[in-house]
Formats: C-alpha cells, sequence, structure tokens
C-alpha cells in the first residue's frame, strides 16, 4: 500500500484481502478526492478505491476469474 494515513474502510479492506488471498503485491489507493461530485461521493473520503493485487491465489485462472 502507498504512504498515504489508512482509514478504517482501507484497513478493514487490507486485513480482509490479507487473510483470503495472502498477497506478495498489495496496492489500495484512496480515489475518492476525484470522485467529488459523482454518487456515492462521500467529503470525508474512502468511498472510491483502486486496488492491485498479486496473489498465487490466481495463478491458473483466466481474466474474467480472477475479476470475480
Amino acid at each position: 500500500m502507498n504512504a498515504q494515513k489508512t482509514g478504517p474502510v482501507a484497513a478493514e479492506m487490507l486485513a480482509r484481502l490479507n487473510s483470503a488471498l495472502s498477497p506478495t503485491r498489495i496496492e489500495l489507493t484512496d480515489d475518492s478526492e476525484q470522485h467529488r461530485g459523482h454518487g456515492g461521493y462521500n467529503p470525508a473520503g474512502e468511498s472510491h478505491f483502486s486496488l492491485r493485487i498479486e496473489s498465487a491465489a490466481f495463478a491458473g485462472k483466466n481474466r474474467v476469474e480472477r475479476q470475480r
């Protein structure tokens, strides 16, 4: 994850992802500010995220299976 302060939503997401997938790489970015004025935007943040994750759990799966 990046060096930004992690809020409660991001912390919970990371905990669940780490537990379920044991990733070798994980980057979770809070993109909330880029969605100002869009549905679901929360001025407090933690409403929109980008995730990049690598895990052995995805080995042998096609793109659709990895997305699920």
